[in-house]
């Protein structure tokens, strides 16, 4: 029995295959410019075999193991593919047919999000990335988001929030601060009582004993209960004092005594004085006569 391919080989399979080519049309070359198409149906054709070959490249870019340069490749003739469906777009509205510019795909990231991507790599407006193509490098960086820069806050939008009870003046209106003040006020009114009433107890008690005769004793009073806001300062005031004037004492007691005798004002005067002579001397006398004067003076028994 023969093989399928000698089938194909075969005289009369070889003639119905030359005769049946010979009934095909040559293959129609899509023209460069869409300008030159002058019928719709024309235009609408080649628009739709675009598309298909812009399917076949996305659905191949998809794929991350064909490479990087590969990849830039295709990226660009998809691209390309994509200007050239435009200029079809636009030659089919001149014809006078639907407008598919209006419901075209819009640019997205790698979550899917529609980004603006206005001018990357300097390759245009409008160029776009597919598939594997966004994870190339130095595309990735074109997709994330820049952080967001918090906006500092001036001195006049600080002051456009600040109102009356901002400083204080809206706190007695919602009546929180009244509970809070009022236990407190009893509070300090019940002490201001009770101290008031010790005083009195303690005068009750101090005029009994001048009238008497006898010494007033209260048992477990504290001096400082008695006294009076004035006489308080007063007390304060002398133990003050008696402080300072215990800490001069102790100040000149630890004085530096000191046991070699200091020259007085006169004989400081003098030495400066002698000094300053020398220095006359030696600057404006030689030494030769420097050295006479001073053999006159040992000779003489002059110490100056």
């Amino acid at each position: 029995m023969a093989r399928n391919e000698e089938k194909a080989q075969s005289m009369l399979n070889r003639f119905i295959a030359m005769k049946q080519e010979e009934k095909k049309k040559p293959k129609e070359r899509r023209p460069y410019l869409a300008s030159e198409c002058r019928d719709l149906a024309e235009a609408d054709k080649w628009r739709q075999q675009i598309m298909r070959e812009i399917g076949r490249k996305v659905a191949e870019i998809q794929n991350e193991g064909l490479g990087e340069h590969r990849l830039r490749d295709l990226n660009d003739e998809i691209n390309k593919l994509i200007r050239e469906k435009g200029h079809w777009e636009r030659r089919i509205v001149e014809l006078g047919g639907p407008n598919y510019a209006k419901n075209s795909a819009k640019m997205t990231d790698l979550e899917g999000n529609i980004v603006d991507v206005p001018n990357p790599s300097g390759r245009g407006p409008g160029y776009r990335y597919f598939g594997a193509a966004k994870k190339l490098p130095g595309v990735r960086e074109l997709f994330e988001k820049p952080p967001e820069l918090r906006k500092r806050r001036t001195r006049y939008d600080i002051y456009k929030r600040i109102d009356a009870s901002y400083y204080g003046y809206m706190d007695d209106e919602d009546g929180i601060l009244e509970k809070l003040e009022g236990p407190a006020e009893d509070k300090m009114r019940a002490e201001a009582v009770r101290e008031w009433m010790e005083v009195e107890e303690i005068k009750k008690e101090a005029k009994k004993g001048v009238k008497s005769g006898e010494v007033a004793s209260v048992i477990n009073v504290n001096a400082k209960d008695i006294l009076f806001e004035e006489e308080e300062d007063v007390v304060e005031e002398e133990r003050i004092r008696e402080r300072e004037k215990v800490e001069e004492e102790e100040m000149k007691r630890r004085e530096f005594v000191v046991h070699v005798p200091l020259p007085d004002e006169r004989e400081i005067e003098k030495m400066v004085l002698e000094k300053k002579k020398m220095e006359l001397l030696k600057q404006y006398a030689s030494e030769n006569l420097l050295e006479e004067q001073m053999e006159a003076k040992s000779m003489l028994n002059i110490q100056q």
